[in-house]
């Protein structure tokens, strides 16, 4: 099915004519001579004289020329008696050559230019290409995986000086801003202060070592400081204003023994009004500490009373929640449940 050597129309300039060495396109090329009727692009039969010298284009362009049909000489002549079959066979036959030359050519023409498409070594024709497989795609790659959850937990605050955490409910954030000392966890958000228009919180919890002081017993503790408690929070505070006009008067709404971190403990909560604003909720609880010296700790609870404060019972949802470090296990339960509120 490969043509013979001789002179083809070139694929890349149909004005010209190229050696085909029966292989492979050569370098040679040469105009065409005026032919007259019936005249072949190749050569006539018999005919394929090699060329005597090289013509070297160099070809600039990366565009196919689109491929012209290949003219084959038909024999008119027939024998007697078989003129009409024998010119049926010499039409398909011939017809048959210039649909493998086309071919040829194509082939030779695709095969001709690289990827980019620029011409390249051209590979001698074929009748037939197979077909490419389809390009394999690279494997997607991996999403990054999520980091796992971080070795603070949002929803805890750790005292490390005391040993124990605390849980931080909804709408408590940690202290931002605060000037007292060993605060824990603040209500998110400000307001200012009825009396004096300093800048007050809805509500806090605070915790520190109990020292100084050579009593031990929670209860006596707790007794001892729900006063103090007050004072700081509803009275005057660290530079000697009265954000709320004063206390007025207060009263014990609940004390008892509790259970804190697997120990038992003592609180006293007090209902504080004051001269402005709707006053609050005070409670001192005292329980002993798992590090250290085991020095009795110390929580104060500061609520403030009315619509826009927490409700008092999360001063036991609190309590329940404190673990020592590193302790998911220990909790409340020991001892007497922590007492009614108002």
């Amino acid at each position: 099915m490969t043509p013979p050597p001789g002179w083809y129309r070139d694929p890349s300039a149909p004005h010209q004519e190229r050696w085909w060495d029966g292989t492979a396109w050569a370098e040679h090329r040469r105009t065409p001579e005026p032919t007259g009727y019936g005249a072949a692009a190749g050569p006539a039969p018999g005919q394929t004289q090699e060329p005597h010298h090289q013509t070297h284009q160099h070809q600039s362009h990366h565009h196919v020329q689109p491929v012209q049909p290949v003219t084959v000489p038909l024999r008119t002549g027939g024998g007697a008696g078989r003129g009409g079959g024998g010119r049926a066979k010499a039409v398909a036959l011939t017809a048959a050559a210039a649909v493998v030359v086309a071919a040829v050519v194509t082939g030779v023409v695709l095969l001709g230019e690289d990827d980019a498409g620029s011409p390249g070594t051209q590979a001698p024709p074929a009748t037939a290409s197979a077909t490419d497989p389809a390009p394999v795609s690279d494997p997607p790659s991996p999403s990054p995986s999520t980091s796992g959850p971080s070795a603070d937990d949002p929803a805890v605050v750790e005292d490390q000086l005391n040993g124990v955490s605390f849980p931080l409910p909804d709408g408590w954030v940690r202290p931002q801003n605060v000037a007292e000392d060993d605060v824990m966890m603040t209500t998110d958000g400000t307001y200012d202060c009825p009396a004096d228009g300093s800048v007050c919180r809805h509500g806090r919890v605070v915790s520190r070592t109990v020292t100084a002081n050579a009593e031990s017993s929670p209860k006596v503790l707790a007794q001892e400081d729900i006063e103090d408690a007050a004072d700081d929070a509803y009275d005057r505070d660290l530079i000697g204003n009265k954000p709320f006009g004063g206390i007025e008067s207060h009263e014990e709404v609940a004390a008892g023994p509790v259970a804190v971190a697997g120990r038992a403990g003592y609180y006293v909560r007090w209902r504080v009004r004051t001269a402005q604003g709707p006053g609050g909720y005070v409670q001192s609880m005292v329980f002993p500490s798992t590090v250290g010296t085991e020095s009795p700790i110390l929580v104060r609870y500061v609520f403030d009373a009315g619509e826009d404060g927490p409700p008092p019972a999360d001063m036991d949802t609190i309590t329940k929640g404190i673990r020592p470090v590193g302790d998911a296990d220990t909790g409340g339960g020991v001892g007497s449940g922590i007492g009614p509120t108002d």
